[in-house]
């Protein structure tokens, strides 16, 4: 009988965070059985761990398999760390090699994530028009000073950053519209963002490709605008950002998010907590 855990990552209560599943050791099965497992479980992704050093790491929506998760990977890596105790551990996943590394925090581990190196390129006019239609945005809503931009850190997002909160709380996307175009693109999420202050950045993400309608937090696309925010140039000294998501959600999740001008990766930390 395989073991499926549940865990809310980048967040300490259970009813908040986004939930992942994390299934520790996933000797024997198949494909069709972890995606199987993914639909049956039905949070944003799970993580199904193999035997390794590095640990070979797979991770499936209830849709489809994807190249890397971020709430996941510190889902497993909490889960890992209560069972054999904290310290490093790299993963081996699809996008490549990801260095975890889990510490006792006052109160309950911390789990930081570097990401493969970061990469950015402008949207091009095209796939902005079409990423506004679907998401029944206009060009007037975005934020002129953070150009859209396609940001890759394990997977690729679209990055576009909302001009107000008001229209980053306001989502109402059209689903199959925005399937089409993130399958056709290869796109994992949308981030949507609006930069409260300096150190503080709400953002949301669609998540149609998973088969659900919003992430409550995305490690890999927080990883992502780090990169983003450092190739704008936005980042000119080590800095740690807050990234706060899910919130519009009612399941308010927390990402810390390390970046140095001069580190090509992006460190994202947070919490996780396993659920009843």
């Amino acid at each position: 009988m395989t073991e499926v855990l549940r865990y809310a990552a980048f967040t300490e209560d259970p009813a908040t965070g986004n939930p992942a599943g994390v299934v520790l050791d996933a000797t024997g099965l198949s494909d069709d059985e972890m995606q199987r497992i993914a639909a049956e479980v039905g949070y944003s992704e799970t993580a199904f761990l193999l035997p390794g050093d590095p640990v070979p790491t797979r991770y499936f929506s209830p849709r489809a398999e994807v190249d890397f998760c971020g709430h996941a990977t510190i889902a497993s890596a909490v889960a890992r760390a209560e069972r054999v105790g904290p310290g490093p551990v790299v993963l081996d996943t699809p996008a490549g090699r990801i260095d975890v590394e889990v510490v006792d925090g006052d109160t309950g581990p911390v789990a930081t994530l570097r990401s493969v190196p970061t990469s950015t390129r402008p949207l091009s006019d095209d796939e902005l028009s079409t990423t506004l239609a679907a998401l029944r945005w206009s060009r007037e809503d975005l934020d002129p000073a953070y150009p859209p931009h396609v940001a890759f850190a394990g997977v690729h997002h679209p990055v576009l950053a909302a001009g107000s909160r008001e229209r980053l709380t306001d989502l109402d996307y059209d689903d199959d519209a925005l399937l089409a175009l993130m399958t056709e693109s290869g796109w994992t999420t949308v981030q949507l963002f609006w930069t409260a202050d300096e150190r503080t950045i709400h953002a949301r993400d669609p998540f149609p490709v998973g088969g659900v309608v919003e992430d409550p937090a995305t490690g890999a696309a927080a990883a992502a605008l780090g990169g983003y925010l450092r190739d704008l140039g936005r980042v000119t000294e080590p800095t740690r950002l807050l990234v706060v998501q899910g919130e519009d959600m009612g399941r308010r999740s927390e990402l810390l998010v390390d970046v140095d001008p001069a580190d090509p990766t992006v460190r994202v930390s947070g919490r996780a907590v396993r659920i009843p």
